[in-house]
């Protein structure tokens, strides 16, 4: 161990500012050999089996290698160079079998059975209680009771799963820098906003070009298909964007082809060693729903409920793409386009219209003030080292101005940079003996920066589509920063289940909808106003614009992430050749808008690949039910009542992982969650 290891520093936050790849290593075998080596005291302990010799020391033992990995992960996903890309891809193995082996440890199973069996377990708070269950549900879940040889066999399996969805990740980040389109005929670029053209025309002077420099990074791509009247540079666009990291991509390289059948083949392999079916019962064993079945059903009758209003959106859309743009044949790369004009033209305003009145900063603002008016809390800027100059860092304070978390801002899309947008968790709260520490987390997005527009500099200009992003990511944020529990493992988001995590982020999402809580945000660019009454009764007018479409797409991707994962099975039986072949019939059950040949989109789909939505999708329809259903009691009291707030902040953020989500939801509302509301909420009722 070195002590000039930033990873290595016992400070309370990383030292973003000097973390090179050349620390990642050193630090990663460092603390995995303390937290063996406490693993081991605990394990070989002859003392009768307690919380306080158990739990408590193999938590502390594990906090100093989550934040330092935590560090390390996130640098590789917002400031990826090949040699962080290599420092993080070559310790990723060591990691994955340290809580492989300890997943496996009979000994300490043995140790959390006899404290779940003690007089004591009784005397233990709640939180601690679910502690032990769980961890006694993923003893079993991570192989402690397989054999010695299926025990090695599952360990390789998670080591190899874990660098594959790695890697499926690199290629989609090195196809999507790989990709541009160079124009220099500005004709070509007829329709585009003023500061997209700046930005893409700053890309191709920083590489000493002239012309614009398209991209498929989700500032540039977004508003291109949406508003480029050169329908072949919107087909060109759209067939790199849905051919990423695919067989039909610019570089083999880069396809994920056989990654995405190899981690298949895995995940159903780990599933037969643990005894279950297919993977999808393997996903749902620590998940509110109870089979993939539920799942399913639960799936296709959104779908049947949602199909009508769905197949209305499109007819209109084809007729209206037809009789007023003269396209007699709409493809994929058109229908962005038409929706665009035919949302312009029934509602007269456009997303380029709505983002002159919402600077990031006065949005910033706006959120910062409704959390406050909500949760009884306040948001000022603070100082922390940083991975990139954007990058800024926020105190939150409690009414006595204690702090009671922190958390990091990374709004702009740029090379390097994961695209999407996320939370993460940098810090878990968790009290070890009198000192306790605060969470901090990581809040990413990828907006468009500040630019040079006619001449001016402009500020970073938000779309109200952003705006519902910014707000999402930050719900989630609340749920980590929130949590007054103080037990690891059920802290913040930890221990809370997959299907319910959404519930904090999609509740925020509401609020975007408000009239005072968007016109506290919003001040146009060039001349402070307001945003006029009319413009967003229009916006309200349109929040269910072709909600049908939007909904259908949902369930596109949560019915074939759950059959991926319970009827393909790799190299075994299922009724399906490939999973592409998955997709297509997925498509045909529920698809309405028709789809291209070339389509790839499940190699990017990187929330089941490399991410935690495997056989969970459907956790984002799930949760909209709950959150709708929560938020329809601030419909009821008051959408700004400080009362709701703080009830939804005691039941729900501030109890983490410590209860049963479904019994947090029941404590907030009173009852079960019903549909209703979310069927409101999308004007897919009867009387829409």
């Amino acid at each position: 161990m070195t002590d000039d290891n930033p990873l290595l520093a016992t400070g309370a936050l990383a030292r973003f500012d000097l973390i090179r790849p050349a620390h990642v290593a050193p630090a990663v075998d460092a603390l995995i050999a303390q937290a063996r080596a406490a693993v081991e005291r605990v394990a070989a302990s002859p003392e009768p089996a307690r919380w306080d010799n158990v739990a408590a020391p193999i938590a502390a033992a594990l906090d100093r290698l989550d934040r330092a990995w935590s560090a390390v992960r996130h640098l590789n996903a917002v400031v990826s160079t090949p040699e962080l890309r290599d420092a993080y891809n070559g310790n990723l193995p060591k990691v994955t079998a340290l809580y492989t082996d300890l997943g496996q440890d009979e000994r300490l199973y043995a140790k959390y059975k006899a404290i779940a069996a003690s007089p004591a377990f009784a005397s233990l708070d709640a939180a601690q209680r679910r502690v032990v269950d769980n961890e006694l549900r993923d003893f079993r879940l991570g192989g402690a009771e397989l054999p010695a040889g299926q025990k090695k066999r599952f360990k390789e399996v998670q080591e190899e799963l874990a660098s594959l969805s790695a890697k499926f990740d690199d290629n989609v980040l090195d196809a999507e820098n790989a990709w541009a389109l160079h124009v220099d005929d500005a004709s070509r670029l007829r329709g585009i906003p003023a500061d997209v053209l700046a930005a893409a025309r700053a890309e191709a002077q920083a590489e000493g070009r002239p012309g614009w420099k398209l991209t498929l990074r989700m500032p540039c791509y977004v508003p291109v298909m949406q508003y480029a009247d050169d329908r072949d540079l919107r087909a060109r666009m759209h067939h790199g964007y849905s051919t990423l990291a695919s067989d039909l991509g610019d570089d083999p390289a880069h396809d994920n082809s056989a990654i995405i059948e190899r981690i298949l083949a895995l995940r159903d392999e780990e599933a037969r060693l643990l005894g279950y079916a297919n993977f999808g019962e393997v996903s749902l064993v620590p998940k509110m729903a109870g089979s993939p079945a539920e799942v399913i059903a639960f799936v296709r009758d959104l779908a049947v409920r949602a199909r009508p209003f769905a197949e209305r959106d499109f007819a209109e859309l084809a007729a209206f793409a037809r009789d007023e743009l003269g396209i007699g044949d709409p493809q994929a790369w058109d229908f962005p386009y038409a929706s665009e004009k035919l949302r312009q033209k029934r509602y007269a305003f456009s997303e380029q219209e709505v983002k002159q009145y919402f600077p990031q900063e006065r949005v910033l603002a706006g959120l910062f003030g409704l959390v406050q008016t909500l949760y009884g809390v306040s948001i000022a800027p603070s100082q922390a080292p940083v991975w990139h100059p954007d990058v800024r860092f926020y105190d939150i304070r409690s009414r006595d101005g204690a702090i009671v978390g922190q958390f990091y801002l990374d709004l702009h899309a740029r090379e390097g940079k994961q695209s999407g947008a996320w939370m993460d968790d940098a810090v878990n709260r968790r009290r070890d003996g009198g000192r306790l520490q605060h969470p901090v987390a990581f809040l990413t997005c990828n907006f468009a920066p500040p630019a040079v527009v006619d001449g001016r500099p402009q500020p970073s200009l938000l779309t109200h589509r952003d705006i519902v992003t910014m707000f999402h990511e930050f719900g989630h944020g609340l749920h980590l920063l929130l949590t007054r529990v103080d037990v690891p493992g059920v802290s913040g988001i930890e221990g809370v289940e997959w299907d319910a995590v959404e519930l904090p982020s999609q509740i925020m999402e509401n609020w975007c909808w408000e009239r005072d809580v968007l016109e506290s945000m919003s001040a146009h660019v060039r001349t402070g106003e307001k945003l006029p009454r009319p413009l967003f009764e229009r916006m309200v007018a349109a929040k269910n614009f072709q909600s049908g479409l939007g909904t259908l797409r949902q369930v596109e991707f949560a019915l074939f992430d759950m059959l991926l994962h319970t009827e393909y099975l790799p190299g075994r039986r299922g009724p399906h050749a490939d999973a592409q072949a998955v997709l297509a019939a997925v498509r045909r059950e529920v698809a309405v808008v028709p789809r291209p040949d070339y389509d790839r989109f499940m190699h990017a789909f990187g929330h089941i690949f490399a991410g935690g939505y495997a056989a969970g999708y459907y956790s984002y329809k799930w949760a909209e039910v709950l959150s709708a259903d929560a938020f329809s009691l601030f419909e009821e009291v008051g959408v700004l009542s400080p009362e709701a707030g703080a009830r939804f902040r005691d039941e729900v953020l501030a109890r983490g992982g410590s209860r049963p989500a479904l019994e947090s939801f029941v404590a907030f509302r009173g009852r079960p969650p019903q549909i209703d509301a979310l069927l409101r909420h999308n004007g897919m009722t009867t009387s829409s």
